[in-house]
């Protein structure tokens, strides 16, 4: 029976978010059409929202939001080959358009040309059908649920920050923000190897989840310095961490994760803040302290799948609200508040 409606979630500008429905829309050449199961919301989705904006991307047109979801195969457009209808899937929601130096490289999220959902120009997933380039649809196996699926975005970014920061077997690890992202590195950073992880944030709500998933100690942010921080870090661990990994954006925390992180050390810079940020440059520069940055991932889909698929990571004590597509407005609302970690929509249960 053909399917008329498409219940989606639109931006239009700062502060107008709507529900409304589209047209399904039709797989094209090596695309598949996807009946969205599971997607979950991030803070860049609520940034379009209420700012109309992130970074240099500017809302436009109305725009479909969400990227962060698993669906299941429901037609199969010219050339597509390596899945079924009925397959269940993780998208990578970003690809490149063009095969170019980055992708020759293998490392394709620098490419200048992407194509990124919920991203101007492009529509996102938030929506009961939704097509998508099938070369970045990874079939999930039965032992991963779709709501475990619509975690792999995140999942990928923190995989790709661990292997940034050069986490490794028995480092001792800071992280700085309890919120999904600075959460998920716990995750991954504890099933490379780390040998303890000490985590920073404002509050005492998220600390105490991170303390359930696995964090070693946590550290409540109140009138320190940066210095004051570092000093408590180095306390609780009883030497300086081998890496640091910034989810805040903060500048307090990024010049924090530079006086903490120990001599020949990494920083990493997860969290998008201030264009312009003031940083102890010369204390990272005499001590061989490597700032590093990221964007997204790239060659993460297939592990992030693996470390579910074993239960090497379990994400699903992450998961705090999960609403039907309809209520969508109440879970954004909820996001914006910093009500819960992570709040998932159900589009199959619009």
């Amino acid at each position: 029976m053909p399917v008329h409606s498409n219940l989606s979630v639109m931006a239009y500008g700062p502060g107008d978010l709507r529900m409304e429905k589209l047209p399904v829309p039709e797989p094209g050449l090596n695309e598949v059409q996807l009946q969205m199961n599971t997607v979950g919301i991030c803070r860049s989705d609520v940034h379009y929202w209420q700012h109309g904006r992130l970074g240099s991307f500017y809302i436009k047109n109305p725009m479909v939001l969400g990227h962060e979801g698993a669906g299941t195969v429901t037609k199969l457009g010219p050339g597509v080959k390596h899945l079924q209808v009925g397959d269940r899937v993780a998208i990578e929601p970003a690809y490149p358009l063009n095969n170019d130096e980055f992708c020759k490289s293998g490392r394709y999220n620098l490419s200048p040309t992407m194509f990124c959902s919920a991203t101007p120009p492009y529509h996102g997933q938030l929506s009961q059908y939704y097509v998508h380039n099938a070369n970045y649809c990874f079939k999930l196996p039965d032992s991963v649920s779709s709501e475990e699926g619509a975690f792999i975005e995140p999942l990928s970014v923190a995989i790709h920050a661990c292997r940034r920061a050069r986490v490794k077997m028995g480092s001792k690890i800071l992280i700085c923000g309890a919120g999904p992202i600075g959460l998920l590195n716990l995750l991954v950073a504890k099933s490379m190897g780390a040998a303890q992880v000490v985590i920073c944030d404002l509050s005492t709500g998220r600390l105490e989840k991170a303390k359930e998933v696995g964090a070693d100690f946590t550290i409540k942010v109140e009138k320190d310095t940066p210095q004051d921080l570092a000093q408590k870090v180095e306390a609780v661990l009883g030497s300086k961490p081998y890496s640091t990994i910034e989810c805040t954006g903060a500048e307090f925390c990024v010049q924090a994760g530079v006086y903490a992180t120990q001599s020949g050390g990494t920083v990493l810079l997860v969290g998008h803040g201030p264009d312009l940020v003031s940083v102890p440059l010369l204390n990272a520069a005499i001590r061989e302290v490597d700032i590093r940055g990221m964007f997204r991932y790239c060659n993460t889909y297939p592990v992030a799948i693996a470390m579910l698929a074993s239960k090497k990571v379990d994400v699903k004590p992450l998961i705090s609200h999960r609403f039907p597509l309809s209520r969508a407005i109440e879970a954004f609302e909820i996001t914006a508040k910093q009500l819960g970690i992570k709040v998932m929509l159900q589009c199959d249960q619009a």
